[in-house]
């Protein structure tokens, strides 16, 4: 490899490494929802919650490249999305799994409203291999009346050798919209 390359490299690795160790980026990564998306957020409905459903998205955090003998690893953003105009979009439960089924982290001490159009985020760093290969996400939501069904995705990205990878995951109900 010639000098300036393993110069760009050199440097190129260095700024990621001050970014990630950058004072806000480990804030950041601890801070709740309510925290991060305060501005998508509303009050939960007074009223009760009549139409609820729920969500799995299967994500990948780390990926099997070769019978168990090289594995990438990604970062997982998961979105879940208000697709109402009109209603706010109560969120009971955001909880991550690991290949296993065991509950590795819940993300919501207790229920948040969506604003009509409005989006959360969970983000899992490509480091935080907890999850493994068969890792999962369940979102539980509700409403106080007839809403449209949530977006719910999930975006990994990683990198393996010199190539960039990205891929989603769309959520599948997993109970059906029920009036409760």
């Amino acid at each position: 490899m010639c000098h300036s390359r393993i110069s760009w490299l050199f440097l190129a690795i260095l700024a990621v490494l001050s970014i990630l160790h950058a004072p806000g980026a480990r804030a950041q990564a601890t801070s709740s929802i309510e925290q991060n998306f305060a501005s998508s957020l509303t009050a939960v409905p007074a009223e009760n919650l009549i139409v609820s459903g729920a969500f799995y998205v299967p994500v990948y955090s780390s990926v099997s490249m070769s019978q168990g003998k090289l594995r990438a690893d990604f970062s997982v953003t998961l979105s879940v999305h208000n697709a109402s105009e009109t209603r706010p979009l109560v969120l009971k439960r955001l909880a991550y799994f690991d290949t296993a089924g065991k509950l590795v982290e819940s993300y919501l001490k207790s229920p948040v409203a969506l604003k009509p159009f409005s989006t959360i985020e969970v983000f899992i760093p490509a480091s935080d291999i907890r999850g493994g290969t068969g890792a999962n996400f369940v979102v539980d939501w509700a409403a106080a009346g007839e809403i449209a069904e949530p977006a719910v995705e999930a975006l990994m990205v990683g990198s393996v050798g010199p190539g960039h990878y990205a891929f989603i995951a769309q959520g599948r109900p997993i109970r059906i919209i029920s009036r409760n």
